[in-house]
């Protein structure tokens, strides 16, 4: 299935020192949502996985030539789906879970090992390079969100997706519009916003966010922004002011 983001399943320069990954397809709630993946080389040569997507022979060669795989990182509760895939090919590497993943994969009957649990500070394996919060004020969404300092690249996962309607059948373009998902006014998913019942805890790490001055964010679902990250976090969730 195409997705709109080909090539899939290989490596795309995304800033200095941080790579994308699209890949194919998957489906939530019956619907197709594309799927990224994002890489940091750590300033000791280490390799950052964030979100990791489907691992074809040639991607992980493509991984394997870029440096050593370091760190799995399952940033929600909701993508998990490849670490063991990765941990596989690299059984070196140290995986990472947010709040709610174990507990997730488990219930969904899936056998993955997590290292770590992911907090509201920054691992000391990536701190001074890699910015980290927990997103608070849901009781069923608690997402890691990354700064990349050395690229100034913000990296989310679903707490904006933004579908471009040219990648769409009609049926799902009219489901992201409802959702308050589509390109260019991409936002949080509304049913996700109805969650957030703490508002003020999420408007707390907006701000954080915004504190850090992005001109990049990469998000796993739809087109990431390039640049203008601070305008287009404002314009995203100005919902919250």
């Amino acid at each position: 299935m195409a997705t709109g983001y080909e090539p899939l399943n290989t490596l795309k320069p995304a800033g200095p020192g941080i790579w994308i990954v699209d890949g194919p397809a998957i489906r939530f709630y019956g619907m197709p949502f594309s799927t990224r993946a994002t890489l940091v080389r750590l300033e000791g040569g280490d390799l950052w996985v964030h979100s990791p997507t489907l691992l074809t022979d040639g991607l992980r060669d493509e991984v394997a030539k870029l440096g050593p795989v370091a760190h799995l990182v399952a940033p929600n509760w909701i993508h998990y789906a490849y670490v063991g895939e990765w941990q596989a090919a690299f059984p070196e590497a140290v995986a990472w879970a947010a709040p709610g993943v174990a507990e997730r994969a488990a219930k969904a009957g899936r056998e993955l090992r997590f290292d770590h649990d992911l907090g509201g500070e920054a691992a000391a394996t990536w701190a001074g390079e890699i910015e980290q919060i927990i997103v608070e004020g849901s009781s069923v969404h608690r997402e890691a969100v990354f700064f990349h300092r050395a690229s100034k690249t913000l990296i989310l996962t679903d707490l904006i997706e933004n579908f471009e309607a040219k990648n769409l059948s009609w049926w799902m373009r009219i489901a992201t519009r409802l959702g308050g998902i589509r390109d260019p006014d991409g936002q949080m998913p509304r049913d996700m916003r109805a969650t957030f019942r703490d508002r003020a805890a999420l408007r707390d790490a907006v701000e954080r966010m915004i504190g850090w001055g992005p001109e990049r964010i990469i998000l796993a679902h739809g087109r990431w922004y390039e640049n203008g990250g601070v305008d287009e976090l404002k314009r995203a969730f100005r919902f919250l002011w």
